[in-house]
This record gives structure tokens, C-alpha cells and sequence, in this order.
């Protein structure tokens, strides 16, 4: 039988393996057995619910049918990326006073459209060798491909001689290059770089600036949930305005728990005038020429979360509460993988944390043999401590451990 697809697609998986691998730990649970399951990245109470933050509900609800019903702009609406940018860096004026930017379908998209406006086809994006693995996929989708330098270094800190080794190589192959960061809180690894960390990464940008095109896109899906002071990094990015391309991948499905809404955004920081004004026709139009515009209705309940004073701080209270939902099993997890011979990153807080284990895959199915599921790589387990309860913590560090 002829196939009609082009040859390059076939072959592709039906599903995600991480939602796979949830479908096949749900149905268990259905069927009555006792299930740990730590593979997909959404945080969850105790009893097993969706965490939701009532404020962040009730505001999406109340949004009026005629912000709903008609199409957005499709760059966004310019209400909601002065309310994202004006958050991200309030802080940040400097930062703040040069940034653009559009909506986008929660952060993939934003990731998506930074992938097809910074390299040309068959170029590398360049990331680190622990990583979503949704980047591959919108790499593949934009026939573009993924290269990595290790994560760590001996110190167990994030390996900054490597990057410099492979920002080097890829300007010297490709003559340009666009690194994806996702931190704080790490997916896969749970990782947070301190300030120290981020300012050897801003120097090694630098000191390669000079050679072509660099660009740092920091994916901050997860920010809102570090333990720390979730902002206190950006200040570490101002030397690189100017001399660096500056990216931003912000997204509300984690901050607001509202991962249906699919609502997001992409934004640079660029001082040039003519320079923002280009990139911001460049990022419309990429918008238009893939999904079009984004739910107009989503974008006004997010701005405002964002903009109003006592929403915005319903929600922080709301978010701590879950940030410590969520920081109580870190601190079981840490305990009791202290007495192991578990091997994982600095763990301070976030959804993720991840194994590292040469007998991974093999491990994983030993583990789902006993009802407990991560999502498995070749050396390593990402283990989603963001849906188990802090209950069932021991026994999935008995299981990662046996």
C-alpha cells in the first residue's frame, strides 16, 4: 500500500510517552490498585484532585461572552502583554522599558515560534542534556534539530565549562546560536541555578557575542514556583541587553493552574527600536501562520489576575499555599532519600526531580510491575513529586531505591 505521508513522518508516535504512560497509570487506578504515579507534570492535592486556584477559576468564569466569542488580535491583545511583561519585570525597569512581545498557546507555543524565528532550517537548537522532551519535538516539527552539553559538572553544579565548549562549536558550525534555558525549577531535574551560576552564564554569552548571533531564551514555565525569590535571577540578565538576543517563554498553565486555558507568551528584550519593531513583525506573523490568534477570553482573565490588586493577591495566597503543599514533599523526599544511594541534582523545590540511573528504562518497568511510574530516559528517571502525595513519598523512594 502506498503511504501519502512524506516519508520523514512516518513512523511518529500517537501519543506523548509522558501522557501515555499517565493513561497507563490512570486506567490502573480505575481498576482499584494503590498507584503512585509521578509522570505528568501537573500539581495535584493530596486526595488526587487537580490543585486549582479558586481565584484563578472564579476570574475565568466571570469573563462576559463578548470577550470570548470574538477573534483576538494576533499578536495578543495589548492589555495582556503589558499586564505579562509588566509582572515579569516589575522589578526589572530596565528590562521592562525594552521588552515585546505576543500571546501564544501556553509555552510550547512561545518555544515554538522562537525555534522558527532564531534558526534557520536544519540548524541546532542548543539546551542542556537533561531537557523537556518536547523540544525535540518542536524541533522536528520546524526541521530544526536539538544538540546538548552536559548538564552537570563534577561539582554538581550546572556545568558552565561545557556550555562554553558548546555555544563555541555551534557558532563555528552554524554560525549562530539560540540556548534554551528552563530554570528555576528544572524540568526534568528540578534544578534552580543560583545567582553565581547565572552570572558565569551571562559571561560565557558574552565572551562569544562578538562571534555571531547568540540568543538565551529562558523557558519560565515553572518559575512562579520556586521556593526563592521567583524574579531575583533577571537582575543577573541585564549585561546582556544589546549584546545578546534576550528570550522570554512565559506561561499561565502553571501560575494559574489553568492548563486548559492554553494561554501564554513569547517576548524579547532588544534596546533598538527599529531592531523590537522587527522582531515584533516577525513574531505576529509567525503567529499568524500557525494558529492564527489565541482565546481572547483566556488573555482578559489572565491580564486580569495580573492587574487587579486584590486578585493578584488572592492568588500569591492562594500559590503559597500550594508552593508549600508542594515544598512539603521535596522536604520528605530529600529525608528520605538522604539514607539511599539515590543520585539527583540540588533539590530545592519544583514539580520535577530526576534519578540518575544507568539501568533507567529497565528500572522503570521493574517499578510499574509494582504499580509506582516515572518516565524513564536513557540514563535517568523524571519523577513528578508534583502529583504524589506526600503519603505515598516513601514508597516511591523505596521503589526508585530497590
Amino acid at each position: 500500500m502506498v503511504s501519502h505521508l512524506i516519508p520523514s513522518h512516518h513512523g511518529r508516535p500517537s501519543d506523548d510517552p509522558i501522557f501515555a504512560l499517565n493513561k497507563e497509570a490512570t486506567a490502573r487506578k480505575a481498576s482499584g490498585q494503590h498507584v503512585v504515579n509521578a509522570t505528568v507534570g501537573a500539581l495535584l492535592h493530596d486526595d488526587g484532585s487537580l490543585a486549582v486556584l479558586p481565584t484563578a477559576a472564579r476570574t475565568v468564569r466571570a469573563v462576559p461572552e463578548m470577550e470570548w466569542a470574538p477573534y483576538a488580535p494576533i499578536g495578543g491583545t495589548q492589555e495582556f502583554l503589558d499586564a505579562v511583561i509588566g509582572d515579569t519585570f516589575s522589578n526589572e525597569p530596565e528590562l521592562r522599558a525594552c521588552a515585546v512581545g505576543v500571546a501564544t498557546p501556553g509555552g510550547s507555543g512561545a518555544l515554538r515560534n522562537a525555534i522558527a524565528n532564531y534558526l534557520e532550517p536544519g540548524q541546532s537548537l542548543l539546551t542542556t542534556s537533561f531537557y523537556w522532551g518536547p523540544y525535540q519535538t518542536l524541533c522536528d516539527e520546524a526541521d530544526r534539530k536539538i544538540a546538548t552539553f552536559s548538564m552537570f559538572g563534577a561539582d554538581g553544579k550546572l556545568d558552565v565549562a561545557a556550555l562554553d565548549r558548546a555555544v563555541g562549536e555551534q557558532l563555528t558550525a552554524q554560525g549562530r546560536v539560540l540556548l534554551f534555558l528552563n530554570d528555576p525549577c528544572n524540568n526534568p531535574t528540578g534544578y534552580s541555578m543560583h545567582p553565581s551560576e547565572w552570572k558565569q552564564v551571562v559571561d560565557t554569552l558574552l565572551a562569544h557575542a562578538e562571534k555571531g548571533p547568540v540568543t538565551l531564551l529562558v523557558d519560565m514555565a515553572y518559575f512562579a514556583y520556586n521556593p526563592q525569590d521567583p524574579r531575583a535571577f533577571l537582575k543577573e540578565l541585564r549585561p546582556l541587553l544589546g549584546k545578546t538576543g534576550l528570550l522570554f517563554a512565559w506561561s499561565a498553565s502553571k501560575t494559574f493552574t489553568h492548563y486548559g486555558l492554553r494561554i501564554g507568551a513569547l517576548f524579547a528584550c532588544i534596546p533598538d527600536a527599529a531592531e523590537r519593531t522587527q522582531t515584533a513583525n516577525a513574531f505576529s506573523y509567525s503567529c499568524r501562520g500557525v494558529w492564527s490568534n489565541c482565546s481572547r477570553g483566556g488573555m482578559k482573565a489572565i491580564t486580569q489576575l495580573l492587574t487587579d490588586p486584590a486578585l493578584a493577591a488572592a492568588c500569591d495566597q492562594e500559590r503559597d499555599a500550594l508552593k508549600q503543599l508542594l515544598g512539603a514533599r521535596v522536604a520528605a523526599f530529600n529525608a528520605l532519600a538522604s539514607h539511599t544511594a539515590l543520585r539527583y541534582p540540588r533539590y530545592e523545590g519544583g514539580f520535577f526531580v530526576t534519578i540518575f540511573d544507568d539501568d533507567a528504562i529497565a528500572r522503570a518497568a521493574r517499578m510499574k510491575e509494582k504499580a509506582v511510574f516515572v518516565v524513564p530516559s536513557k540514563n535517568a528517571m523524571r519523577v513528578a513529586l508534583c502529583g504524589v502525595p506526600v503519603a505515598d513519598v516513601e514508597r516511591l523512594v523505596a521503589a526508585l531505591s530497590s
